[in-house]
């Protein structure tokens, strides 16, 4: 498989157990150690050899389009997939999708941060060997803030049974959504009933992820990489 070139950042969302942090400025433009979330994604995704970003916006997403610009000071193409209201993660995959165009591609959470390789997951080659398989999604060990957890792995499938976290991040065939109807709708059903299918492959991701849904894992993360600069 050729490397993946395009990702797409999730960047929708309202973020409102983050308020009132949120309330004049999108989550994923909260900054930890004095670098927007978002910004944390694109400096990885650059350096993984990504070439085109499309990111989701709806409230507050001017501010985001001002802030991240068209990718010009990275060097790569960045395009925006507006959305009048939110129309949650499959809603919002599906309403981007004429401007992915990528048979394969990167999905990350806006609002989520980790250390990861990201060049480790373009190069991914499991959806090549896998071809049963529609999505591979980046699981990790549950936070204490799921401590149940959302799926569960078995020889590299995924298993619709609580044992480890889905970390927000995956890598997805454009055929995946080639059925779902446009507009609002959540992912999980629709990876659920892939699951069913054996249709769903996975990773147990290690290293340091967190899901950045409150004020205080903001402040808990910011601290840590202020505390932890090279």
């Amino acid at each position: 498989m050729s490397q993946i070139k395009t990702a797409m950042i999730l960047a929708a969302g309202r973020g409102e157990r983050m308020r009132p942090l949120t309330d004049n400025c999108p989550k994923p433009l909260l900054k930890v150690a004095g670098k927007s979330l978002i910004e944390w994604h694109i400096d990885k995704l650059v350096r993984a050899g990504i070439s085109k970003i499309v990111i989701n916006t709806a409230y507050l997403g001017e501010q985001i389009e001002a802030s991240v610009g068209d990718g010009q000071r990275w060097g790569i193409e960045i395009l925006y997939s507006h959305e009048v209201a939110a129309l949650e993660t499959a809603g919002g995959i599906v309403n981007a999708l004429p401007l992915i165009v990528s048979k394969q591609f990167l999905v990350i959470n806006g609002d989520v941060w980790n250390d990861w390789d990201y060049r480790t997951l373009c190069q991914n080659t499991a959806l090549d060997v896998d071809v049963d398989a529609d999505a591979y999604l980046y699981l990790v060990a549950n936070p204490a803030h799921n401590l149940t957890g959302d799926f569960s792995l078995n020889n590299g499938k995924v298993l619709d049974t609580p044992e480890f976290t889905f970390s927000g991040v995956a890598i997805y065939q454009q055929c995946f959504f080639e059925d779902a109807a446009e507009g609002k709708q959540a992912l999980a059903p629709m990876l659920r009933k892939a699951m069913k299918k054996q249709r769903v492959s996975g990773h147990l991701q290690h290293g340091h992820w967190v899901d950045v849904g409150t004020p205080q894992r903001l402040k808990e993360l910011d601290k840590h990489l202020t505390n932890n600069r090279d």
